[in-house]
């Protein structure tokens, strides 16, 4: 048996899809397992069922969606009931090839994660994503509205990872271990700017498209009023304006493991058009 946590979210549900192509057996955590709609077969169970990890041999761990505390209530339950193995996702921020601040809120947080798992004495791997192309559809409304989307730092480069090459990856490390005590950063194959992933958007919907740069302070204005703590929006925006003359590295990881390339920013734009229209 597997354990997904996040199981709806952008990495758990296609995980949860091809655990169980592959035939195995997958409770799928999540608030609302009722509205859920996994594919047939698959358990839902409801996030903080203390019987969660009965009969489980390995857990995909998503720190943004366990249990209040942390990663560790969940983690000392696993091991109690005998889980063997953990996956844990995490950030390229750890790596510390960024040249941010050692104490950034988003490093901090997935290095606490990670030190939390590696003391849990269970088998582990830690998924090191780079940026999610998926977090690209924060564009939408803009897109929707006039086709035009305001951002600042529209020459900074990422990586843009599809959440299912990430999910591929982590069904690999549940599935067969042999991952265990590695930790690979996860990327898109090529590094693109904000105006070129934009316009590439434009590209998959059929129509023009366009980037129009904003001044920093605004973008955190607006970042801030959606929900984002400040201290992450200072975070990110720091991280877009190092990435405006330095381009972040490309890693093989995906494929090495996968077998075959990682998806592009194209392919997920074609995938994700619907979020756009």
């Amino acid at each position: 048996m597997f354990l997904v946590t996040g199981a709806t979210g952008n990495v758990g549900r296609p995980l949860v899809a091809e655990l169980a192509a592959a035939g195995a057996k997958v409770r799928a955590l999540t608030r609302d397992p009722a509205a859920a709609r996994f594919p047939e077969g698959v358990e839902g169970a409801r996030t903080g069922d203390p019987a969660a990890t009965d009969g489980v041999e390995a857990l995909f761990l998503n720190a943004a969606v366990v249990w209040d505390g942390g990663a560790g209530p969940l983690l000392r339950q696993a091991r109690e009931s005998g889980v063997r193995r953990v996956v844990a996702l995490s950030s390229s921020s750890v790596t510390g090839t960024l040249d941010l601040p050692a104490d950034n809120p988003i490093s901090r947080h997935h290095h606490e994660l990670e030190a939390e798992v590696e003391a849990s004495g269970m088998e582990w791997t830690h998924l090191r994503a780079d940026a999610f192309a998926v977090n690209t559809r924060g564009w939408a409304p803009q897109i929707r509205e006039d086709g035009v989307v305001r951002d600042a730092y529209g020459w900074s480069r990422s990586v843009p990872v599809h959440e299912d090459d990430v999910a591929a990856v982590a069904a690999r490390a549940l599935l067969t271990g042999g991952l265990a005590g590695q930790a690979p950063v996860l990327t898109g194959p090529e590094a693109l700017t904000k105006a070129e992933q934009v316009r590439l958007i434009g590209e998959a919907l059929g129509r023009p498209v366009r980037f129009v740069e904003i001044p920093a302070a605004e973008a955190r204005a607006g970042m801030t009023s959606g929900g984002v703590p400040g201290e992450v929006a200072d975070t990110l925006l720091a991280l877009a304006a190092r990435c405006v003359d330095h381009a972040p590295e490309v890693s093989p990881d995906i494929e090495r493991i996968t077998g075959r390339p990682a998806r592009t920013y194209a392919r997920w734009a074609r995938d994700h058009a619907a979020d756009f229209r």
